[in-house]
This record gives structure tokens, sequence and C-alpha cells, in this order.
């Protein structure tokens, strides 16, 4: 069974300001890909760390999932109700 999960992170209008630390090799890499895109550090950073988060967020959701079906397996003849209802399309 796959699950998809809609993540949608709200950043309201209020910006805090933080300092943090980079290395030269990456904050050039950094500004290359925030020129080519036209884009600034800070909403390039901004994006980055949302799908981090987001990237997190569905690992969490996947392993749960993986989870509950080692603690439950699928019954042999639990979804045959559904074959019938599947179509494949044309081979």
């Amino acid at each position: 069974m796959w699950m998809i999960f809609l993540i949608r992170i709200h950043i309201g209008t209020a910006m805090k300001t933080i300092q943090m630390t980079i290395d030269e090799k990456l904050l050039k890499l950094v500004d290359k890909v925030t020129r080519s895109r036209r884009t600034t550090r800070s909403a390039f950073i901004r994006v980055a760390l949302e799908a981090e988060i987001r990237r997190g967020f569905i690992r969490e959701k996947e392993t749960q999932h993986a989870e509950g079906y080692a603690r439950k397996p699928i019954a042999p003849g639990e979804f045959d109700a559904w074959v019938d209802e599947q179509d494949w399309g044309a081979a």
C-alpha cells in the first residue's frame, strides 16, 4: 500500500535574522547556484531547509509504515477482493 503525504510548510511573513557558519567551498557553491537561479542566499537556504525537513518527515512516515507491516504482515488473501478491480492497461 502506498501512502501519499502532502506536506506544506507555512512560513509567515515575519522573518528572523540568524547568523551561521559555512565553509568557503560550500559558500561558493551556494553563490553559484543562487546566481543561476536568480535568487538570494537566504531564499535558497530557506528552500533547502524546508526540503530537508519534508524529506525527514517522509522518511519517518515510511519507517512507521514499514514497522506497521513488520508487526502485522499482510495475511494471505487479504487483498484478493481487489484483484478483479486492477487494470494495468493493455500489455
